[in-house]
């Protein structure tokens, strides 16, 4: 993957996001930043295919992050299929044990202008009526934010569950 990026300048969250979700676009699947879920947790980025499937992507930028992330395996049922993304030069040893399923969760590598799948991910399908709630969920959170852009002056009081 070229990288504009200068080897002196961090890449944040949002820069990874960004290349994630550039990523998931080219894959035809539709991704959204910042997503709660159903039980309550927030999904750095969820992509919903056209055949309805959903993947899920848990975003590190640092090491300790990672290593102290005691919830992250909390949203293996809200998908489909679930990756890390970190930034080129994260080291992935830690990812490769089986505290963090190698077998299950796939890897990207991206940086704020696109993103490569290292390491595809499992799918283990979802729950029909957990996939129809996040589904839902998943448009309605998109829906809301077309409508924040398109009429900054909304309610914003009124927020979607």
């Amino acid at each position: 993957m070229a990288t504009a990026l200068s080897p002196i300048e961090p890449v944040t969250a949002q820069d990874v996001a960004r290349g994630v979700s550039r990523l998931l676009w080219r894959a035809g699947i539709a991704p959204l930043t910042e997503v709660p879920l159903g039980n309550g947790r927030r999904a750095d980025v969820v992509g919903l295919g056209p055949d309805g499937r959903l993947t899920l992507v848990e975003i590190k930028v640092a090491l300790a992050d990672l290593r102290g992330d005691a919830k992250w395996g909390e949203y293996l049922d809200y998908c489909d299929r679930f990756f890390w993304a970190v930034p080129p030069g994260f080291p992935h040893d830690d990812l490769l044990t089986d505290t963090f399923l190698p077998d299950r969760a796939g890897l990207i590598v991206a940086d704020r202008w696109d993103g490569v799948e290292v390491r595809a991910a499992a799918w283990v399908p979802l729950n029909a009526a957990r996939r129809k709630a996040e589904t839902l969920r998943f448009a309605r959170r998109a829906a809301q934010r077309l409508l924040w852009l398109g009429d900054p002056g909304a309610d914003e009081a009124v927020r979607l569950p």
